[in-house]
């Protein structure tokens, strides 16, 4: 025996019918949407993690003893062993960067990818500049734009010189725009 419906009026003009089916019914879906929700927040989280998470290690590489670079004039070439955070794994990777004194003989560090497509600036010494092959980009010593499509200087890293020895931390920054932007 099925039970008489129950009648809501609501308005004079609109019959609204609740019945014992369509109300487990709508129960049924309310309840359903809610644990997807609950199970889609980890799922999500998880695999958005990568896009969100920001490397809070400021890991400072050594470059080299500061008594080894007070003799030279020119830039130099200096290879820096790196661990980074790919998502969900830490890489070991190498990457480059060059030392320079200023004209108050302060040292200096620039990256060696150049700005413009991430290519590695070479220095050029009988030319006394530095230079990207991949697409013409010129450079001064100090790493200043001279020439080329690249859209600024040389980026410099932040470093800092801890007993007798220089340390970067090196950063990676968007390519091809403007203005400095730190990606990692």
């Amino acid at each position: 025996m099925e039970q008489e419906p129950v009648i809501l009026e609501v308005n004079p003009k609109e019959t609204i019918v609740i019945n014992r089916r369509s109300f487990f019914g709508a129960l049924l879906s309310i309840g359903a949407a809610g644990m997807g929700a609950i199970l889609a927040v980890p799922v999500l989280r998880y695999a958005l993690y990568p896009l969100y998470a920001k490397s809070n290690k400021n890991a400072w590489s050594p470059v080299g003893e500061v008594n080894s670079f007070s003799n030279s004039s020119e830039p130099v070439l200096k290879p820096l062993a790196l661990k980074q955070l790919d998502g969900w794994r830490e890489v070991d990777t190498s990457q480059t960067v060059y030392v320079i004194k200023s004209a108050q003989g302060e040292l200096g560090v620039l990256s060696s990818v150049c700005p413009h497509m991430g290519c590695t600036i070479a220095w050029h010494a009988g030319e006394h500049e530095f230079y990207c092959p991949c697409h013409g980009s010129v450079f001064t010593p100090d790493g200043k734009h001279v020439s080329g499509p690249s859209p600024r200087d040389m980026d410099p890293l932040p470093h800092k010189i801890v007993d007798g020895k220089l340390l970067v931390n090196f950063e990676y920054f968007r390519e091809n725009v403007p203005n400095q932007e730190v990606l990692s």
